[in-house]
């Protein structure tokens, strides 16, 4: 397939790109030093704060539960990820995990901070946050980006008036232990707290993505948390008694408009998975963006800290020192679009 046409902003173009479906077999890495050739797209950095990168947007949407063995090759459960996605993107066969004993949160605050132990607190349960489960330490992501004059925002599935505005509170298939963010206290308070102006001010419900993308509102950096329906973590959920699946067929859903958003404005979306529970193997991860080598399986080792330090490299901050040994995301790209 001619490689110009994968790139297009068109939607039916990119549908056209992935007739081919992955197949595991086959599963030969580009090299990093092919190159697509694209027109540069313009976009507008005054909203989310001027980097020198080739990247201006970055989305992250974070899945459940599942190894790579689970859904690369699965077309059975994961029709769209391996008949779509992967044909037209990159996607890493040796990300391993850092935490393989502990549950969800440790791993999502370790997405925010290339670490779950600070000088505070230890995370190593699923317990909402709270004075005693919660750091004071600002060296993590988010606050890097506001210190930046940058900005990032969480778009999480399932809010409500009982999570609050700032969901610190489960609440039906809302899982706070799957929103790194409020597990910080210079984002939800001391004792962090669902009126925290802060925290408010950087959440919305995943019902409001569609509009930002639509309007260009979206932030610098955006981390997107399906509920416990859509993530694949469950299959207790009406319509499917497959979690991975309902997962796949809810990307297919908010996907699309991610994708032809990020071709447009210099964007790139990470999907990656928390852990690979009952499995021994590595954890997936799927790059997609417009300059992302089409059907590249990159051998490189990563952990969670590498996508923290991809996203330091996107937006010209300094690399947290949890992160310094993490290999960054860079083998993804054409040669020239990285970072």
């Amino acid at each position: 397939m001619n490689r110009l046409l994968c790139v297009t902003t068109s939607f039916w173009a990119l549908a056209g790109c992935a007739m081919q479906s992955f197949d595991p077999a086959a599963d030969s890495p580009a090299s990093s030093d092919d190159t697509v050739t694209a027109d540069d797209i313009g976009a507008s950095q005054a909203q989310v704060g001027v980097t020198a990168s080739a990247i201006q947007r970055v989305f992250v949407i974070a899945l459940e539960n599942h190894g790579a063995s689970d859904i690369y090759g699965n077309t059975t459960s994961a029709p769209y990820i391996n008949r779509t996605l992967l044909p037209m993107y990159g996607r890493a066969t040796n990300f391993i995990d850092k935490l393989p004993a502990l549950n969800s949160e440790p791993h999502y605050v370790w997405m925010e901070a290339g670490t779950n132990a600070f000088a505070d607190h230890t995370f190593t349960t699923d317990n909402d946050p709270s004075a005693a489960n919660s750091t004071s330490s600002t060296s993590h992501l988010v606050t890097q980006i506001t210190a930046a004059g940058s900005t990032w925002r969480s778009y999480q599935e399932g809010l409500n008036t009982t999570t609050g505005n700032c969901p610190i509170a489960a609440s039906g298939n809302y899982a706070p232990k799957h929103d790194p963010f409020i597990f910080f206290k210079d984002v939800v308070g001391a004792t962090p707290s669902k009126t925290s102006a802060v925290c408010i001010a950087h959440h919305k419900p995943l019902t409001a993505l569609a509009t930002d993308l639509a309007n260009d509102t979206v932030a610098a950096y955006n981390f997107i948390t399906p509920d416990l329906c859509h993530d694949m973590h469950s299959n207790s959920c009406a319509g499917s008694s497959d979690p991975i699946k309902q997962g796949d067929t809810w990307l297919s859903t908010n996907v699309p408009a991610i994708i032809s958003y990020v071709n447009a404005h210099q964007g790139v979306l990470f999907i990656v998975w928390d852990e690979p529970v009952g499995s021994t193997g590595t954890i997936p991860l799927i790059v997609v963006g417009p300059h992302v080598i089409p059907n590249h399986a990159s051998a490189v080792q990563y952990t969670h800290g590498s996508l923290v330090k991809t996203v330091e490299q996107i937006l010209a901050l300094p690399a947290l020192g949890t992160v310094a040994s993490d290999n960054t995301f860079s083998d993804f790209f054409a040669a020239g679009f990285y970072p």
